[in-house]
């Protein structure tokens, strides 16, 4: 079920991908996954706060606005859910991500020093 998310996501993450059977541990954990052709988000809810997971786009479709749909998606269910926050950290080195979330309205509450391979993490955060 999850092998066409799993493929986009080597797509989007050539130096980690991850397999279907993420996907599907992933789901059975209580994640939310949605997906098109192109782009796809993972999110965790707990009482009034989502997580993002993973997001991403496929290489080729970077730039259309997609993950900012995705955005708008998670963030629309997850209000219905009653959540108020959401949380992410990004590599300190993904400058787009970065720029796609402070566009989006989230703003920097912290750092995970060298949590990614030797790169901190920055811990970002939305009042919705």
């Amino acid at each position: 079920m999850f092998n066409k998310v799993a493929d986009l996501h080597k797509l989007c993450f050539p130096h980690k991908p991850w397999g279907a059977n993420d996907f599907t541990e992933l789901k059975k954990s209580g994640c939310e996954i949605v997906a098109s052709d192109n782009g796809f988000i993972v999110w965790r809810t707990v009482l009034d706060t989502a997580e993002i997971i993973t997001i991403g786009v496929h290489p080729d479709a970077r730039g259309a606005g997609i993950a900012i749909a995705m955005l708008g998606i998670m963030e629309n269910e997850v209000k219905k859910a009653g959540v108020k926050k959401i949380l992410l950290d990004v590599s300190a080195e993904n400058v787009a991500a970065l720029g796609l979330y402070k566009k989006c309205g989230f703003i920097e509450n912290g750092r995970r020093p060298k949590y990614y391979d030797g790169v901190d993490a920055i811990l970002m955060e939305k009042d919705i």
